[in-house]
């Protein structure tokens, strides 16, 4: 029987990223993912013949460092990817546009405070970049690289001057409908600015807990919260992180579902040992690392017989409801949005703070909204292999659609959905339903069931004041490590959080190579 130093659990990109670097040290690692592909949500998938498209349709933060490290570039990756300028699509075709930082289609007031607030946003952001690919310290804990950390974050905000320190954290917490109403008048622009603080999750414009740290979160990486297609699409990034991985020497296998995690008593404690697959067949290694979400992986895959009560408790109350369906339309060609001269940007659909909380409120009692909100990309505009010649591919996040749904997802559930989505595309595209060849709807629940994802949840667990930092997912496990000794956490539930960044595979390794 084989023995590995590591085994890595999901070949999403923070396993692939974990599996490098632990690989790249000198281990021995064994990757093993349980579709037939690696990529997790961004891999390509075909929904209709010759039509392929990802969940995850943009980069916004993917860290430089770890393209650095692990020589991403040498094996196909271009950092010299196309930033999508960000469109807040106007019923009137008076669009509204964000690109290279310039606010258009506004007053002359709100473009001005536009500048005012993104330079503020972005000296609160580039304050906490630095932690983002840390670790955080344990609250109680007081090793000299505790104390440091704890001690950079603190000068980190006090070189922001007394009068920002004093703004960051009265806004840190701020519901984003008070951080727009401040800063904004078009109900347009504020519905547009506050999108990616919500994206992904289960709160709106009128909660507070996350949304300005999310916001902030995003814009941590070198485009400064614009998003971007990778050349050769989100699959063409997970390709070149394979390639580098195997370079390494990590031994990758798909199709391979990971059925339980090996524990072993002793008079030591608890410790994990190894992996069994649904086939039956076992790895022994000294440590396994799971990228599974949190309850996936205590409940499902370690068992609550080998935890303690009040630690699963603690999982067990993880808010990892998803949010966020996904439209794919297989188009005969490029939809005609009056009022745009090009369908290259990613296009928002919501038309004022009242549209995403009024989606919200109808989502949290298990309903689907009348008017659903959503973002729009083409991703066959910047990556031709994805359509036939001439057709093209749609990917929509809509946003507040529960994974719970009352009375239960099936067929007519999710068709009623989606003609509600294709008729609200209808309002700004006009003639798209004629050109539609063939339309995909994944739910949440959809996305649970074929991605593994607890709840369908693209970040694991909400990103949330509770769920961030030292208690992501929840202490005893927010530092990668575990109640049970060689079993490690490296996917989106751990710090810093979601959406393709690969920073909890980056700090995984780093925590394990300690």
């Amino acid at each position: 029987m084989q023995h590995y130093d590591s085994i890595i659990i999901g070949a999403g990109h923070n396993g692939l990223v974990c599996a490098s670097y632990l690989a790249k040290s000198g281990q021995r690692v064994l990757l093993l993912e349980a579709a037939e592909n690696v990529g997790g949500l961004a891999a390509n998938r075909e929904f209709h013949p010759g039509f392929k498209v990802s969940v995850a349709h943009t980069l916004s933060h993917f860290s430089k460092q770890i393209v650095d490290d692990l020589k991403l570039q040498e094996h196909g990756f271009n950092a010299n990817q196309e930033t999508l300028s960000t469109i807040g699509l106007s019923l009137d075709g008076n669009h509204i546009r964000l690109e290279n930082g310039e606010l258009s289609g506004v007053s002359a007031d709100d473009a001005e405070n536009y500048q005012d607030y993104r330079i503020l946003m972005q000296r609160f952001a580039d304050m906490l970049k630095p932690f983002w690919l840390k670790t955080m310290p344990r609250v109680g804990m007081n090793s000299l690289a505790d104390v440091m950390t704890f001690a950079h974050l603190g000068l980190k905000m006090r070189l922001l001057g007394q009068r920002d320190m004093r703004e960051f954290m009265r806004i840190a917490a701020l519901p984003t409908r008070d951080l727009m109403d401040e800063n904004f008048d078009s109900d347009l622009v504020k519905a547009m600015l506050s999108w990616d603080g919500h994206l992904g999750s289960k709160l709106a414009p009128r909660s507070p807990n996350h949304a300005v740290l999310a916001i902030l979160y995003r814009m941590a990486g070198e485009q400064g919260g614009d998003h971007s297609v990778p050349v050769g699409g989100m699959p063409g990034m997970m390709n070149a992180l394979l390639s580098s991985a195997t370079a390494y020497g990590v031994d990758t296998r798909t199709g391979a579902t990971v059925e339980r995690i090996l524990i072993e008593r002793s008079e030591k404690g608890l410790a994990a040992s190894g992996v069994r697959i649904a086939d039956g067949e076992t790895f022994l290694a000294s440590r396994v690392v799971s990228s599974a979400d949190p309850q996936r992986t205590f409940f499902s895959l370690a068992g609550v017989e080998n935890l303690e009560i009040q630690f699963c408790n603690r999982i067990r109350r993880l808010r990892c409801q998803g949010y966020v369906a996904k439209l794919h339309l297989a188009l005969e060609g490029l939809p005609d949005f009056p009022g745009l001269d090009d369908c290259r940007g990613r296009m928002i659909i919501a038309d004022g703070l009242d549209a995403i909380e009024f989606a919200y409120d109808d989502a949290k009692y298990g309903e689907c909204s009348e008017h659903p909100v959503m973002e729009v990309v083409l991703p066959s505009v910047h990556d031709a292999s994805l359509a036939p010649a001439g057709k093209h591919v749609l990917s929509a996040h809509v946003m507040y659609v529960p994974c719970q749904l009352k009375g239960g997802w099936n067929d007519d559930a999710r068709e009623k959905i989606r003609e509600r989505a294709i008729d609200t595309l209808e309002k700004y595209a006009p003639t798209i339903r004629d050109q539609i060849i063939h339309s995909e709807f994944l739910t949440p629940n959809d996305i649970e069931r074929q991605y593994n994802v607890t709840g369908g949840h693209w970040h694991h667990a909400e990103f949330a004041m509770d769920q961030i930092l030292m208690m992501r997912p929840t202490y005893e496990a927010a530092q990668y490590r575990t109640p049970i000794s060689g079993l490690f956490l490296c996917g989106a539930g751990s710090h810093p959080g979601g959406d393709v960044t690969g920073a909890p595979g980056h700090n995984a390794a780093a925590e394990i190579l300690k």
